[in-house]
């Protein structure tokens, strides 16, 4: 295990009805003129937004609201809400909604507080030093962003998807009721379950030794969607069900599971692009690509694909042949992404061997590699792809 700092300062409000303290948190860190950032019509038909709203203006902080966010949010949302922010002085954020609504409110929180463009934190050009404050209330559980550093962006001009990560922008506080997932469609739901599934298996797949403490901490969350996410899909209301979901959600995303290990990352980024194509949900990319690169990253290590194969899915150890149990475990995988509903192929999305050039030439590739389980330039991200239809 490699030597580590962790941090996780987040306030995590957990239950039924928690939103109705918004109002109360919000005060309690000094907000007083708040910007609500939220996406389309469902937290206006649910109610969720009045209720926020009255929660407000019960503790008598005014308030300001930017809508619209789309998946795979723009960074023209960013740049409409970093103007109102310094038009009316927000001094506090509140995104109401999931990962997009979440990661675009963390955006305007560094650019508000930025006399360049907001853009210099994800093209690596500068690092945020300031921000605004933000508590979120969660909708669906799927990128984590509620209690991550993380946060991605897409510039419209030639549709670049890229990350930003900075310790400044974890929520202070994250409202987190899992019967507010319940109205989800099924196809967000498992889109939300294979994005956490990713999460964690970016930081699974290691060339670090002796992580047995965070090993068996993945496993146990991949385990428990395994188990939760087929009982969501057919009985959604079962708010338990949604409870062990969402918290799997955060705890996957906010590097518990993480801490004193290498990770890779690669497979987000080869994601992204598909995303921004094709317009597809980030989880359902993930569905798509994360499959592939096993298969082009297995024999690197075997037996830790073969032990992943066997914890998780309960494929028996083949010692013999491990290579086949390593295989058994990335067929296992790809079956489950297609019973929640999930495609499994690029072709499935729209995707074609001609488009691969396109997808390659926008990958960022730090040093002309990505990811570090196996570097990856961009000859080997064009086989994932291909490895992908």
């Amino acid at each position: 295990m490699e030597s580590f700092t962790f941090l996780s300062p987040t306030k995590f409000v957990f239950g039924v009805d928690t939103e109705n303290a918004v109002g109360e948190l919000v005060a309690s860190y000094g907000g007083s003129k708040v910007l609500i950032v939220y996406g389309g019509g469902s937290v206006v038909r649910s109610g969720l937004l009045d209720r926020v709203q009255k929660s407000l203006t019960a503790s008598k902080i005014s308030f300001f609201s930017i809508s619209g966010v789309q998946p795979n949010p723009l960074d023209t949302k960013v740049y409409e809400g970093i103007q109102l922010c310094r038009k009316e002085g927000i001094d506090f954020l509140l995104p109401v909604g999931g990962g997009s609504v979440i990661d675009t409110a963390k955006a305007i929180g560094m650019g508000a507080c930025y006399d360049g463009d907001f853009w210099d934190f994800y093209s690596g050009k500068a690092v945020a030093e300031k921000t605004l404050p933000l508590g979120t209330v969660l909708t669906i559980a799927a990128a984590g962003s509620e209690g991550s550093e993380s946060s991605v962006i897409t510039k419209s001009e030639g549709m670049y998807k890229r990350g930003c990560s900075n310790e400044i922008i974890r929520p202070l506080f994250s409202v987190l009721n899992p019967a507010l997932t319940a109205t989800l469609p099924k196809e967000q739901t498992a889109a939300g379950a294979a994005d956490i599934f990713a999460h964690i298996m970016e930081r699974y797949f290691t060339n670090t030794k002796e992580v047995e403490v965070t090993d068996r901490l993945c496993e146990g969350l991949m385990l428990t969607l395994l188990h939760e996410v087929p009982r969501a899909l057919v009985d959604p209301e079962n708010v338990d069900v949604r409870a062990n979901i969402m918290w799997a959600g955060m705890v996957a995303h906010n590097n518990i599971v993480g801490v004193g290990r290498e990770q890779d990352w690669a497979s987000h980024g080869l994601e992204h692009e598909l995303s921004a194509k094709y317009s597809v949900a980030h989880g359902a990319g993930l569905a798509i690509i994360f499959p592939a690169w096993m298969k082009y990253t297995y024999e690197h290590d075997v037996m830790r694909f073969a032990q992943w194969a066997n914890r998780v899915f309960g494929i028996a150890m083949d010692f013999a042949n491990p290579k086949a149990t390593a295989l058994a475990g990335i067929h296992a995988l790809e079956n489950y992404f297609a019973s929640c509903g999930l495609p499994v192929r690029m072709s499935e999305i729209g995707g074609k061997a001609e488009d691969i050039d396109y997808l390659v030439e926008h990958l960022q590739l730090n040093g002309g590699t990505m990811g570090s389980f196996v570097k990856l330039d961009a000859n080997a991200c064009a086989e994932i792809y291909r490895i992908s239809l």
